[in-house]
């Protein structure tokens, strides 16, 4: 089975309303649905940039304010879907539920459905200075086009977390990004290379770029878009399907063969997923079977 992704590099600056906005989210839907694409990624925390709005007394907005957007965005997104057919990973949106906050990505279904998976994992800065919570499950998403998972910027730094989403079954992984420097954001590449590698999935990843001058810790920001792949002979030899150029504003477009992902598996150069030594450690396919 092969379909086609999309990954958004998505350019961060001031804007004056949700309607600038949501103009700007359009623009980058068409784009992709102009490519033929079937999934679409956006990148973490971009909806901070609806801070840059500021409130009606002209003060700044707060990361406490965002879940104030969350209707409006869930209805943006999820007729974006709708209306072209696409599945859309709408980046994350930070959410409230009983009185804590979360970074939340959110996954929108042709039919209308949304799925969600809050992050795993959280960063230090996300936990002293926004007073996030970590979600506290895995989720794996059925689509028409098989299995995936959405894991969020710090959680592909965890080999577990990705072990477990291939034993539950998913063969792509996305991974939504926020980094504000070269240190943060090749701590995402390198790790999304290695979860590549040892998983033998497909890795889709993206990040924000520009700046938010007005909002705390997005005044700078590091990213690059990019589809990995296992390292083996049916696919390039670095293991990068497509890649965009450093802190552009722009959308990269690749087509994902799963056939692939299976051969390597069962006959591959190497074949880390089948070679888990299970009689040292645990492994996530035991209990899940899969």
């Amino acid at each position: 089975m092969k379909y086609r992704v999309s990954a958004v590099q998505y350019h961060l600056h001031t804007i004056q309303s949700f309607e600038d906005f949501a103009n700007q989210c359009e623009h980058y839907i068409k784009t992709a649905q102009e490519y033929g694409s079937e999934f679409v990624l956006f990148p973490e925390f971009f909806t901070t940039q609806l801070l840059s709005i500021g409130s009606d007394q002209g003060t700044r907005l707060t990361i406490n304010e965002l879940p104030g957007f969350t209707e409006q965005y869930k209805m943006l997104f999820s007729n974006f879907a709708k209306e072209t057919g696409m599945h859309i990973i709408g980046g994350t949106h930070v959410i409230q539920k009983e009185g804590r906050l979360y970074n939340v990505a959110h996954l929108f279904y042709p039919d209308g459905r949304i799925g969600e998976q809050a992050k795993l994992h959280i960063t230090p800065t996300e936990v002293h200075e926004w007073n996030m919570s970590a979600g506290d499950h895995l989720n794996i998403f059925e689509t028409e086009k098989g299995k995936i998972a959405i894991l969020t910027c710090y959680d592909i730094e965890f080999p577990e977390i990705v072990r477990m989403a291939k034993a539950k079954g998913a063969d792509v992984i996305f991974c939504p990004s926020c980094t504000d420097d070269r240190h943060g954001f090749h701590r995402v590449r390198y790790t999304s290379h290695a979860r590549a590698i040892e998983n033998q999935v497909y890795v889709v990843v993206t990040g924000t770029i520009g700046s938010l001058p007005t909002v705390d810790f997005m005044r700078a920001n590091f990213g690059q878009a990019a589809v990995i792949t296992p390292n083996d002979i049916p696919f390039p030899p670095k293991g990068i399907m497509v890649e965009g150029e450093l802190n552009s504003d722009m959308i990269v477009t690749a087509d994902l063969d799963l056939s692939l992902l299976h051969e390597v598996r069962e006959k591959g150069s190497v074949t880390t997923w089948r070679d888990r030594r299970t009689d040292l450690y645990t492994d996530w396919e035991e209990t899940e079977k899969i």
